[in-house]
């Protein structure tokens, strides 16, 4: 090859350009909706909000005050819902619209794999469990290893009978027999 280039494939080749998400909507009918890319200049905003929030969760602490006011919350739904936002926020309960959003968001600011599991999840990808579900997962180990008879750390079932007692503190008492 003259100048060492290299050959690209076009752009549009690997990129997903919209997301089609089923929705049953406050009719009880389940729609599909095509949530389109966003523009390059609403793409570059919520990646600039998004941030900020991620930069916020990752200081460990809330924050004094929320990150978003109601209307800049609804303007990044805008942002992310495109020309569907009026019709979802006309057509969906806040629960359903508000999936909706955050599931675009997700795709916008980092891939397709990771919306997709938020959308079947409903759980922000990476985020830890809940302390009532860490609960209910360490209730079924413990009953699993009981089940199983591993004794507990504090058992002393696995002590010799035959075997001599240890001195305490070296008080110059003999170890029993």
């Amino acid at each position: 090859m003259a100048g060492g280039g290299t050959t690209f494939e076009a752009l549009d080749a690997f990129l997903d350009d919209y997301l089609d998400l089923p929705v049953k909507g406050r009719d009880g009918q389940t729609r599909v909706y095509r949530i389109e890319e966003p523009s390059a200049e609403d793409g570059i905003r919520i990646e600039r909000i998004t941030s900020l929030a991620a930069r916020l969760a990752a200081g460990g602490k809330a924050p004094d005050s929320p990150v978003l006011d109601d209307e800049e919350e609804l303007d990044l739904y805008r942002m992310c819902l495109g020309d569907a936002y009026d019709r979802l926020r006309t057509e969906l309960k806040w629960g359903a619209f508000k999936h909706v959003a955050l599931t675009a968001m997700f795709w916008v600011t980092t891939d397709k794999e990771t919306a997709e599991q938020f959308w079947r999840t409903g759980q922000q990808p990476g985020k830890a469990r809940n302390r009532a579900e860490r609960r209910q997962a360490s209730r079924g180990s413990s009953e699993s290893a009981a089940a199983n008879g591993t004794p507990s750390p504090a058992s002393t079932s696995g002590t010799r009978a035959g075997s001599q007692r240890r001195s305490r503190g070296g008080r110059g008492k003999a170890p029993r027999t």
